[in-house]
């Protein structure tokens, strides 16, 4: 299935994708995809709604939200593509590199973007997003898809100065309002026919950015999951982005960041395509 949330921001309603293309209502079966709500148990019973056509059709163009709302932990994987390490000039890594991203950065896949105060080296990272259905706590490989609601496509909007330049946690060149574009759609395992052979692309001003496949991480899902779930217990709803392909602003010679009026548009086979407009701060 493809999941949705649409609606004026902070007012989101759940909704699925059908086979048509159309997108369908489904909050009397829950009242939004967050949390616990994100369990196996429920999204059946979406499903089962969804195949007896029991679900209302949505008039209208809505504004998409991002698929999930209100994770307690918004968690990135660094340097996850070896190709990415090399244009970065920096070594494989022998465990994953992880870094937290603020919650409340998470926006719209069609929302605007926001050059924070101050900031002079944004940059971009298209990413295969994967999130939490079931709680994980010290769970193998082997059970890590069991513990998976879904996946989803992302933009690690990032700070390059804030992130590289100003010392302690790369956290606060990744954290800033509107900075974790989510959607537009979360789409169940059983729709994704291999979550490490994806291809991604990333474009700014109708200009290809990126290019790559998720055949080049380092660490896998099942890897990374598992392995994050050995320091700190993932709840449902949670996500976790798990790096980027070659082609960032800061990786070109000479280096390119996003300024105001820019657009950005990215995709991951499969999990549809984000529309961005960049602004600057203040004029949002």
């Amino acid at each position: 299935m493809k999941l949705v949330r649409y609606g004026k921001p902070g007012k989101e309603k759940p909704g699925v994708i059908d086979a048509k293309g159309k997108l369908r209502d489904c909050s009397h079966i829950v009242p939004d995809f967050v949390g616990e709500h994100l369990a196996h148990k429920h999204l059946k019973k979406i499903a089962k709604a969804l195949k007896n056509d029991d679900l209302k059709a949505v008039s209208g163009t809505p504004r998409i939200g991002a698929c999930v709302g209100r994770p307690v932990n918004f968690i990135a994987v660094g340097l996850n593509y070896a190709d990415h390490a090399a244009e970065s000039n920096m070594p494989i890594p022998s465990e994953p590199i992880l870094f937290n991203k603020a919650p409340n950065c998470i926006v719209g896949p069609n929302d605007d973007i926001v050059i924070p105060k101050g900031a002079q080296k944004c940059d971009w990272e298209v990413e295969l997003g994967v999130v939490i259905g079931k709680a994980a706590s010290y769970i193998s490989e082997d059970e890590a898809m069991d513990h998976v609601a879904g996946f989803c496509l992302a933009n690690d909007v990032s700070e390059r100065e804030f992130q590289l330049e100003r010392g302690g946690n790369w956290m606060k060149g990744k954290s800033a309002p509107t900075f974790g574009p989510l959607g537009p759609w979360l789409v169940t395992p059983d729709e994704v026919r291999d979550p490490q052979d994806l291809g991604m692309w990333l474009e700014v001003n109708g200009e290809r950015m990126q290019t790559g496949s998720t055949r080049t991480m380092i660490f896998g899902v099942r890897k990374i999951v598992s392995y994050i779930s050995q320091f700190m217990r993932l709840e449902p709803g949670d996500v976790i982005i798990t790096g980027t392909p070659p082609g960032v602003g800061a990786g070109r010679k000479p280096p390119r960041f996003l300024a105001a009026g820019d657009t950005m548009r990215l995709g991951v086979d499969g999990l549809g395509e984000q529309a961005c407009r960049v602004v600057a701060y203040g004029a949002e």
